[in-house]
């Protein structure tokens, strides 16, 4: 009943709260991205009586998380003149000057109200400094030690959806391959902070191009074997892998569409052509054809858009198809060698890599300006880029440290590496159970 009581008085407090709700807004899509600068007042469980306990623990991971988003300043909590340890963790106790003066846009009070070790709630509250407005205020009502990183991922992708419309950052999963020898390569899953590294397949040969389905529940990759090439079929709710084998051996880069179907390059012919599978992977129709290769499909959240790769004029280049009108647009107009296209979200830009004299480099095509972008420059080769849900993030793979998976955005900037723990290869966001949490 206490517990219930206090989850009626917080809420009841959200409610109430919606007088004073800013309405910050960081726009992280237009080309002039705005730069916020946060500060993480210090956990506390009573006045000036800092949470030591899981409240330092969660702190940490929550900064570690914030660290991964490029527009995102995290203020020194040495500039805080008077410290970070509050009176209080909402108005009129807060005292929202200290943070002003240290430069800071937004701050994030956490309370621990019935203290911070064994099994407790604790309340997340992030607000305007210079309004002293409330973006937004959560409670996590049971947490132990082992929800810390659960709940850090929670409030950051609340706190990422408050300010730019999209927190698919914190609610995605990385499929992507892991290479331990010739022949010997599996799917693995990790968050894209580096957290919940986990192997999901373990199969005899090798594993390439792994994608997710809308509802998270699948994960499809190109298998090969020392027999054949095969569809591989990866069941979340089971844990079980199942391997397809179509007619010939060509299975090349497959991809959901929004519908949980799956298109896949397979041999029909000379050359391969992309399919559409039903939803029990079985051939229903061609999406794309002809006397030439045509492989790699990618699709916006609608489905009315694919880009893929075809050696239509000569060598590979990139191209879009309109589902609903079967017009085809080229997308790459520059370079020899463009491949392993991915269409934004969104539908507006297609990212792919390019063959340049300085290894491979990614590069982004708006298909609303027709402007295009390098947005990586080694060292290394650059190559097999993928868009998050919320069409800005992009991973991509690269050998500039080693083979290891790094993120990017839709502007570029400096790649920050996921800790894969080996050799990894061909990313793919996803969002298991839909992205909901």
């Amino acid at each position: 009943m206490k517990k219930l009581l206090l989850l009626l008085v917080f809420g009841g407090w959200l409610i109430s709260g919606n007088s004073v709700q800013a309405a910050m807004r960081v726009d992280i899509y237009g080309p002039g991205q705005n730069i916020v600068n946060l500060a993480l007042a210090a956990p506390i469980r009573g006045p000036q009586t800092e949470a030591t306990g899981m409240g330092a623990k969660l702190q940490q991971i929550v900064q570690q998380n914030l660290s991964f988003l490029p527009f995102m300043r995290l203020t020194d909590p040495k500039a805080v003149l008077g410290g970070t340890v509050l009176a209080g963790y909402e108005p009129p106790s807060l005292d929202f000057k200290r943070f002003q003066l240290a430069g800071s846009d937004i701050v994030v009070t956490t309370y621990w109200p019935e203290g911070d070790n064994g099994t407790r709630p604790v309340q997340i509250r992030a607000f305007e400094t210079n309004t002293g407005g409330r973006l937004f205020g959560k409670e996590y009502p049971k947490v132990s030690s082992k929800d810390l990183p659960e709940v850090a991922d929670r409030f950051c992708a609340d706190l990422l959806e408050t300010l730019t419309g999209d927190g698919s950052f914190f609610r995605s999963t990385l499929a992507f391959v892991k290479k331990n020898g010739k022949m010997n390569a599996n799917v693995w899953l990790v968050k894209p902070t580096g957290r919940d590294l986990r192997q999901i397949t373990n199969m005899p040969g090798e594993s390439m191009s792994p994608a997710w389905s809308p509802d998270g529940r699948f994960v499809v990759f190109s298998h090969i074997d020392k027999q054949s090439h095969a569809l591989g079929v990866w069941d979340r709710a089971s844990g079980k892998v199942q391997r397809i084998r179509f007619p010939g051996n060509v299975v090349i880069g497959p991809a959901f569409t929004p519908d949980n179907k799956v298109a896949v390059a397979l041999s029909n012919g000379k050359y391969p052509v992309i399919f559409l599978l039903n939803h029990v992977f079985q051939k229903e129709r061609i999406l794309e054809g002809g006397n030439s290769i045509n492989v790699s499909p990618t699709f916006d959240k609608t489905g009315t858009k694919m880009a893929f790769t075809s050696s239509r004029m000569g060598g590979p280049q990139i191209f879009l198809k309109d589902l609903g009108s079967g017009s085809v647009t080229r997308v790459s107009k520059n370079g020899t060698y463009n491949t392993e296209a991915n269409l934004s979200p969104d539908g507006t830009l297609v990212v792919y890599s390019r063959m340049t004299e300085y290894g491979h480099r990614i590069f982004v095509q708006d298909m609303m300006t027709g402007e295009e972008r390098q947005i990586t420059f080694g060292p290394g080769s650059d190559e097999q880029p993928s868009f998050c849900a919320d069409s800005y993030f992009i991973a991509f793979a690269s050998t500039r440290g080693g083979h290891g998976i790094y993120l990017t955005t839709r502007h570029g900037g400096d790649a920050k590496q996921v800790p894969t723990g080996g050799a990894a290869y061909f990313p793919r966001w996803g969002l298991p159970g839909g992205g909901k949490k």
